[in-house]
């Protein structure tokens, strides 16, 4: 009856690969060759998600987050 989550990871990851493609497809027809247009995109993906990933890094553990080592929790 309530609102569930849903998980968009899947359907978020197939756009990325769309644009990414696309962005691919301008470089080559505009006169860049294929091999070098694919690793420009990758490099920069690469480089996007994993500062994405520190930044949100930091701002979880900003916030007094204590991380729960996987051995020490209780079971019921």
């Amino acid at each position: 009856m309530g609102y569930r989550h849903r998980d968009t990871g899947p359907r978020l990851a197939l756009w990325m690969l769309v644009a990414l493609g696309d962005v691919i497809l301008l470089l080559v027809s505009a006169g860049l060759s294929a091999p070098v247009a694919v690793l420009g995109v990758v490099a920069l993906t690469v480089a996007g998600v994993t500062a994405w990933r520190l930044a949100r890094r930091t701002t979880l553990a900003g916030r007094g987050a204590v991380p729960v080592p996987v051995g020490s929790r209780r079971r019921a």
